[in-house]
């Protein structure tokens, strides 16, 4: 038996909407369920009769159906785990979506789902209700959107331990084909809606990676789909004859490289490693301790500079290790060279409550404050940066 029961990365929002659709959920299968058998058939009816209308029907599905069934369950049980793996996998996809749009897909991915249970099943009569479906939609996306973030899963055959499996390979193997092709056999399963919603979840995510309509990153599905495509295309043209070590550029003249003693050259390969292991341990997600190695890479040169996502996780991670001074140099580092960050408000109003509330540097707290009240969209975050910035004008008149 496996359970996933954590993930290795945190929401940088609070995730309302997930809770919201918890929250509803749960509301919902208190008011609908009951359990009751019905005198001289022994059939056991487990919504009350005003709830019967909102199951999807396969054979004759009513429109509003494709939304209803999805909020509507068969037992403690099920609403349970529904509810626990929507918490699991559903928090840090509408931290990347946001509220709204989450909330539509989530919607979207009930729908799609409902669909290819209705179409698969159309000779039915047998009623469907469940989450399932929109769950397996959110846990697609969240194989898409963070395939290489490491899940803790909880085991139990003759011991009972813990392990970390890479997302990609335990929601793709574990969760979709073992347990929804290999070993769909339970008749009271809807094995074909959750294989829609996962469908639905993967295929929108990728879409909208592809197309830019949400910002990828180099950790994504996507962005391992395009690598995966430029080395293909490399192995293609080195076996159709290509060299690329035997191109000669004519007339280019070569400097002479410079002699670098062997302090330089012991900096070098010592600044070189720690990149490597920064590098590493980013792509695993242990972001504690690549925040160890980048700061101690900063002590040894501070001029080095790391791929935007990677600095930026960093400086996340100390900040929310309490080490304010350490993330705030971090912070200014990816300003100073990422500044055309599609976000850099965000990163210039952490930047400006860490030297107000932590460093006592209240000028330099305005400067950013200033800088990130311009571009807020968020109507939390603006209203946090404006309170901030009425406090510390005030102080300094």
């Amino acid at each position: 038996m496996l359970l996933p029961i954590r993930t290795n990365i945190r929401p940088r929002l609070t995730p309302y909407a997930n809770y919201a659709l918890i929250a509803a959920n749960i509301v919902i299968y208190a008011l609908t369920y009951q359990h009751n058998v019905q005198a001289g058939t022994g059939i056991v009816q487990i919504l009350r009769p005003w709830a019967l209308q909102f199951q999807l029907l396969p054979h004759r599905p009513q429109l509003w159906q494709f939304v209803t069934y999805a909020f509507l369950h068969g037992g403690i049980a099920h609403v349970g785990f529904n509810m626990f793996f929507l918490y699991i996998f559903g928090n840090n996809v509408n931290d990347k979506l946001g509220h709204i749009s989450y909330l539509c897909f989530y919607l979207a991915g009930a729908v799609f789902s409902g669909v290819g249970h209705a179409i698969v099943n159309s000779a039915s009569s047998v009623p469907t209700l469940g989450a399932s479906g929109a769950v397996a939609a959110v846990t697609g996306a969240y194989l898409v959107l963070f395939p290489q973030t490491l899940i803790t899963v909880l085991y139990w055959l003759i011991f009972i331990g813990t392990i970390e499996i890479p997302a990609l390979y335990f929601i793709g193997i574990k969760m979709i084909l073992i347990d929804n092709v290999l070993s769909a056999t339970s008749e009271y399963v809807a094995y074909d809606a959750h294989l829609a919603g996962y469908t639905f979840g993967i295929l929108s995510m990728l879409g909208l990676l592809a197309t830019g309509i949400i910002t990828h990153s180099s950790f994504d599905l996507w962005a391992m789909i395009r690598q995966w495509n430029r080395r293909r295309q490399y192995h293609d043209a080195v076996a159709g004859g290509y060299d690329p070590f035997s191109v000669r550029l004519k007339g280019k003249r070569v400097k002479a490289r410079q002699v670098r003693t062997p302090a330089q050259r012991e900096k070098d390969e010592k600044t070189e490693k720690l990149r490597d292991e920064i590098f590493k341990r980013v792509l695993e997600r242990n972001l504690p301790d690549a925040a160890e190695l980048y700061i101690e890479l900063m002590d040894i040169d501070s001029e080095q500079v790391l791929p935007r996502q990677h600095l930026l996780d960093i400086a996340n991670q100390l900040a929310s290790d309490s080490r304010q001074a350490e993330s705030a140099r971090a912070y200014e580092q990816f300003l100073a060279h990422y500044g055309n960050y599609e976000y850099v408000e965000e990163v210039e109003l952490m930047l400006g409550l860490l030297y107000s509330r932590y460093l006592g540097e209240p000028e330099k707290a305005i400067k950013h404050l200033r800088a990130a009240r311009e571009k807020l969209a968020d109507p939390g975050q603006a209203k946090m940066c404006r309170n901030e910035l009425e406090i510390l004008e005030r102080s300094s008149e």
